[in-house]
């Protein structure tokens, strides 16, 4: 089939990466707005155009350029949480030119802080593990009604958070969550301690959505991590299909965000407890496309896909859904967290898809390959002039 309405892609790491060939594969014209130089930038399958910045008033700027152009609406789909907080924060001056589904702005923000996630679940009795909010010094004596170990991590996205600290840190006492606090404060004093929950990275799951603007759930996918790096506690470094806990977790995500109005492209990430076999929210991902999206595209069900033909009123193509399990990994940190997790290995008969490599779209995987050649040839240049 072939479709007229073009898709515009923000960003130009591996999540857009799928989302650009989830599409173009299916026969979508693409176009990438980009400002670092990234795996999708590389892809034979989208038109490029550099920015300065993908969030605040260049992409703006940008956007309505594009779209003031354009005779036909885009589809909009975004990657990254500043673009997200961007486009919401402008949406009357987007939506005119643009076919994007999101939630209320205080709806969406609130989602996007852990605190107001934790908040929302709380009072709909969903099933979150027990966390206390920390801004300052005063909110530490509140860490003693928690059950040790937990989870310290960055309430919010933030850039200067990332630069210098880990993704989450696991304490194991009051003390050294307050210790760890007072640390990373002078850099980002918006934290939450959550109770840690017990299992590997394998227990770790999601439910990735495209909800229509009625509230009407389109599309809906469940996976699992193998594994991630860091080990426990980073993001997604290899994952696949769950089928087997489909409904179950897709009951329990479209009921949540039914509730709480949103709407829009958006994911929530589970973890499940080996010691009674329940299933714990830990955090959601809403108004953009999740970073290991194309894990869904490989096992026949083509999110970004659904979400344009939705938008754009043209029927979903149907066809056989694939039905052999694959294996969508990051080959770098896949390989360190299986270095350091050696009894975490890919289920059996699994087929192994690199998220750079592909035959039909190979310069991501080659660009990866030269830089990982040039930086290996810098390391052995200064250890032999040391």
């Amino acid at each position: 089939m072939t479709y007229k309405t073009k898709a515009v892609v923000v960003g130009s790491g591996l999540n857009a990466l799928g989302i650009v060939r989830s599409l173009a594969m299916a026969g979508v014209p693409v176009h990438l707005l980009y400002s670092d130089v990234d795996a999708a930038v590389h892809s034979r399958f989208a038109s490029r155009q550099k920015i300065e910045r993908t969030d605040g008033q260049v992409l703006v700027s940008s956007l309505l350029e594009i779209g003031k152009s354009t005779s036909d609406k885009p589809v909009l789909y975004l990657t990254e949480e500043k673009t997200v907080l961007t486009v919401s924060e402008r949406r009357d001056e987007l939506l005119p030119y643009f076919r994007i589904v999101l939630p209320a702005h205080d709806t969406l923000t609130a989602l996007m802080h852990k605190q107001g996630f934790q908040q929302m679940a709380a009072e709909l009795r969903s099933p979150i593990p027990q966390a206390v909010y920390l801004r300052t010094e005063s909110d530490l004596s509140a860490l003693a009604g928690l059950k040790y170990p937990c989870v310290l991590k960055p309430a919010v996205k933030d850039y200067g958070y990332g630069a210098k600290f880990q993704k989450a840190y696991v304490v194991q006492t009051p003390d050294e969550a307050g210790q760890l606090y007072r640390q990373i404060a002078p850099t980002l004093s918006d934290l939450i301690v959550q109770e840690w929950i017990e299992g590997s990275d394998s227990d770790i799951y999601f439910c990735l959505q495209y909800i229509a603007a009625d509230g009407s759930t389109v599309a809906s996918f469940v996976g699992r991590k193998i594994r991630s790096w860091p080990p426990r506690i980073g993001g997604t470094a290899s994952c696949t299909a769950a089928p087997e806990y489909q409904e179950k977790l897709s009951a329990l995500t479209t009921d949540f965000f039914r509730q709480v109005g949103f709407v829009g492209m958006g994911s929530m990430e589970f973890k499940r407890d080996p010691r009674d076999g329940e299933f714990y929210m830990v955090e959601p991902t809403v108004g953009r496309t999740d970073f290991q999206e194309e894990v869904a595209t490989l096992h026949g069900h083509n999110l970004p896909l659904a979400a344009y033909c939705h938008e754009t009123g043209i029927a979903l193509p149907s066809g056989p859904v694939v039905i052999a399990q694959t294996l969508w990994r990051e080959p770098v940190t896949d390989r360190w967290s299986l270095e350091l997790q050696p009894d975490l290995r890919n289920p059996p008969g699994v087929a192994i898809a690199d998220a750079y490599w592909r035959w039909s779209d190979p310069m991501p995987g080659v660009q990866l390959l030269r830089g990982r050649i040039v930086d290996r040839c810098c390391y052995l240049w200064k250890r032999a002039f040391k």
